[in-house]
């Protein structure tokens, strides 16, 4: 049921998303739909939490840079190739639950990436009491910006150039609290 509404939600957008379709598109009769989700709000806060149990790690490149590229090289996939994250994201607008569950999903998704300014701290590239959460998210943010916010096509290159500045911001300690 939760793959039935993910594709309905890609293929035809959130106004086209209901319970009913849901049930047709899965097969079920519409009342166990009902009996699990009373609204799609529900639904797809189900299908942002079925994608927070993935076993996603952050990329271990042996540098801050190159982890940060990797990062945004995956983050411009997901947003160019993958209709689903963007998807996902337009529906957060649309619904509370779904909203809710969006963040719990980037909370989750900024803790693995701590492992990242942990390991940089460790070789030393990047000062102690680095910020994890704001150099992730200046690292990523311009691309989402320019990639949903602004609907650009946005390239690899674009990609690399951000993660190379968030580095430099970090190592001259511009995510410290000092």
């Amino acid at each position: 049921m939760l793959d039935a509404a993910l594709a309905q939600l890609v293929q035809h957008g959130y106004d086209s998303l209901s319970i009913d379709v849901v049930a047709e598109r899965s097969g079920v009769h519409r009342t166990t739909v009902y009996r699990r989700w009373r609204d799609v709000g529900g639904l797809l806060a189900d299908v942002l939490a079925e994608a927070s149990v993935d076993a996603w790690r952050p990329p271990d490149t042996g540098s801050l840079e190159g982890d940060l590229i990797a990062i945004n090289h995956e983050v411009h996939a997901a947003l160019t190739a993958d209709p689903v994250t963007v998807a996902l994201i337009a529906a957060s607008f649309r619904s509370a639950q779904a909203a809710d569950a969006l963040r719990s999903f980037w909370a989750g998704r900024y803790d693995r990436c701590a492992e990242i300014v942990r390991r940089a701290v460790e070789r030393r590239e990047i000062p102690a009491g680095t910020d994890a959460r704001r150099l992730l998210i200046a690292a990523t943010a311009p691309l989402y910006h320019e990639l949903v916010l602004m609907r650009e096509a946005g390239d690899a290159r674009g990609a690399e150039r951000v993660a190379r500045s968030a580095a430099t911001a970090a190592r001259a300690g511009a995510f410290t609290d000092r």
